[in-house]
C-alpha cells in the first residue's frame, strides 16, 4: 500500500517538474522588463506627481492653496506694497508681495488640490522624484528651491482638434462692437430670410 502510494506521488511530480522547466525555458530568451534603477532612468508618464514647482511671478499671495490644503503643509508670508498712480490725481494701488512660499513634503500627500485651485497657474506638477533627504527637516522646500523645479515641468498637452475654442481666444478674436449712433445703414430681415436695407427716416425738410 505504501509502495503504490509513493509510486503515484513520484509519477505525478515528474510531469509537474517538466512543465515548470518548460515554462522557464520559454521565458529564458525573452527580454527582461526589470528597470535597473538607478543605472537606467525610469520611463514615467507625463502626468506623474513627483514634486510641486512654483512659478513665483504668477503668485498673488491669495492664500487659496494654503487654505485648501488638507495637510496644512503650505506656508505663505506676504506684505502689501503701495504703487503710486501713474497719472496725477489718480488713486494709488496696492498689491501683495510674496515674502515666503514653502511646502513641507514630509507632510504633503500629493493630492494636487493646491495645483487645481490656483487661479493663476503658479503651481505645477513636475515628474522629478529624486529629492529624498537624510534629515526630515530638509524636505521643507522654500520658494527658491520650488522655483528650481520649473525647468523640469513638462509642456501642457496639445488641445484636441475637435474641442471647442477656449473662451479667452474666442473673446480676443471677436470683432469690435459698433457704437450706437454710428453712420451705418441699418438692415432688417424680411419674412423670406433675406436681408434688406431699411430706409432712413425722413428729415425735417421732407416733413
Amino acid at each position: 500500500m505504501t509502495g503504490s502510494t509513493n509510486r503515484r506521488t513520484s509519477g505525478g511530480a515528474i510531469p509537474g517538474l517538466l512543465k515548470g522547466l518548460a515554462t522557464t525555458a520559454k521565458t529564458l530568451g525573452r527580454p527582461t522588463h526589470t528597470a535597473e534603477y538607478p543605472d537606467a532612468p525610469p520611463h514615467l508618464p507625463p502626468r506623474t506627481r513627483g514634486v510641486i514647482a512654483l512659478l513665483e511671478e504668477n503668485c498673488t499671495s491669495c492664500m487659496l492653496c494654503a487654505r485648501e490644503c488638507p495637510d496644512w503643509c503650505i506656508y505663505i508670508d506676504s506684505h502689501k506694497e503701495t504703487i503710486p498712480s501713474p497719472t496725477p490725481g489718480g488713486r494709488d494701488r496696492q498689491r501683495n508681495v510674496l515674502d515666503r512660499f514653502a511646502i513641507d513634503f514630509s507632510l504633503c500627500m500629493y493630492c494636487g488640490i493646491c495645483i487645481e485651485v490656483c487661479p493663476f497657474d503658479a503651481l505645477h506638477w513636475s515628474p522629478e522624484f529624486e529629492y529624498s533627504e537624510l534629515d526630515i527637516r530638509d524636505l521643507l522646500h522654500e520658494k527658491d528651491r520650488l522655483g528650481q523645479w520649473m525647468p523640469t515641468v513638462p509642456p501642457p498637452p496639445a488641445l484636441d482638434p475637435g474641442s471647442a475654442e477656449p473662451a479667452e481666444i474666442a473673446a480676443a478674436n471677436k470683432p469690435p462692437r459698433v457704437p450706437r449712433g454710428a453712420d451705418a445703414p441699418t438692415t432688417a430681415r424680411s419674412a423670406g430670410g433675406d436681408r434688406r436695407e431699411r430706409p432712413a427716416p425722413p428729415g425735417k425738410d421732407e416733413q
